[in-house]
């Protein structure tokens, strides 16, 4: 029995939908002899994939989990696929196995919300943030329900969700050579399409159903059109699948205009106020912890959308992707 284990615990920042909590936080059960996560993940997995199914997040706090190499450890155990980061806009670096650095753009930065690359036709399914270093104040990572943001975008526009799922997306982003750690979408093409080589970027670009324009001092890649709206098929319910207030806020650097960055799929501009009254949802409807020393988080990214607040360093956040 999980509870062997665990705890279920209630934090003031979590918010309830259905009497469900979001999202489920879980804690070493005090007069158990097991406390390593690894060990518990292992012996009980079906129980957390529902408990994920039913929560859209889990938060594990409190466990043993000190280093790079312990979360590594945690993720391995869940036993799901890697995702290699192709096509994904954030610089990062590599840590341990399949550990990777969080969007390392400044610190007086906020990264809006988003789901994990749905700006490509790959994206994860799972993903995990680790708190190897607390920050010194600020620097949550928000997260909010999909299906939430859908129904109540659905009822207050239900003429801009209709044309939305009618045709789309498509998202403008022009890339460096090589990354920009000042901007919060500056992985340059090299990184992105990890080669030097023009033709094989081409390539990969083409998998990822991206067209490349290259110009002067760089490239302008076309995504779309993609699917705004997506369907749920483990929850039967549509969610919000999309990077639209993501590009059209925050899509900003010396290259890229952010409204600019998103279009409807047959290229016609998005409405400003819609937009903005968008990301004024998805705050509401937020849930923000600070981070505590230790804590893992993992997130269906099916469900989920995430971002991330500007912080005062230090803050190290690691994170890995799962297919």
């Amino acid at each position: 029995m999980a509870e062997n284990f665990l705890t279920q615990v209630e934090i003031p920042q979590q918010k309830h939908y259905n009497g469900v909590p979001f999202p489920a936080v879980l804690s070493p059960n005090p007069n158990s002899t097991i406390s390593q996560l690894p060990q518990i993940i292992k012996e009980q997995k079906p129980w957390f994939g529902s408990l994920l199914q039913q929560s859209g997040a889990i938060l594990f706090r409190g466990f043993p989990v000190n280093s790079a190499s312990d979360f590594n450890d945690a993720v391995e155990a869940f036993g799901y696929e890697e995702l290699p980061y192709v096509g994904g806009a954030a610089p990062r670096t590599n840590v341990v196995g399949r550990v990777f650095t969080a969007n390392e753009s400044p610190p007086d930065q906020k990264i809006p919300f988003h789901h994990e690359m749905a700006q490509v036709p790959e994206y994860p399914s799972k993903l995990f943030f680790f708190c190897d270093v607390e920050p010194g104040s600020g620097g949550e990572t928000p997260i909010v329900l999909s299906h939430v943001v859908y129904e109540k975008m659905k009822n207050k526009y239900p003429d801009f969700v209709e044309r939305l799922e009618e045709h789309g997306l498509i998202y403008i982003r022009v890339l460096g050579e090589d990354d920009d750690p000042s901007s919060p979408i500056g992985r340059g093409w090299k990184s992105t399409f990890l080669t030097k080589d023009k033709s094989v970027a081409e390539e990969r670009a083409a998998k990822l159903g991206m067209k490349l324009e290259w110009i002067e001092d760089g490239v302008k890649t076309v995504m779309g059109p993609i699917p705004g709206i997506k369907f749920n098929q483990e929850r039967r319910q549509k969610i919000w699948f999309n990077s639209m207030v993501a590009a059209y806020t925050g899509w900003k650097d010396a290259r890229n205009d952010p409204v600019k960055a998103v279009t409807f799929g047959d290229g016609q501009p998005l409405p400003a106020e819609v937009i903005h009254d968008c990301l004024r949802i998805l705050e509401d409807e937020s849930v923000a912890i600070p981070w505590k020393k230790g804590d893992v988080l993992l997130i269906d990214n099916l469900a989920v959308l995430h971002s991330r607040k500007p912080f005062n360093p230090p803050r190290r956040i690691l994170a890995s992707l799962c297919k």
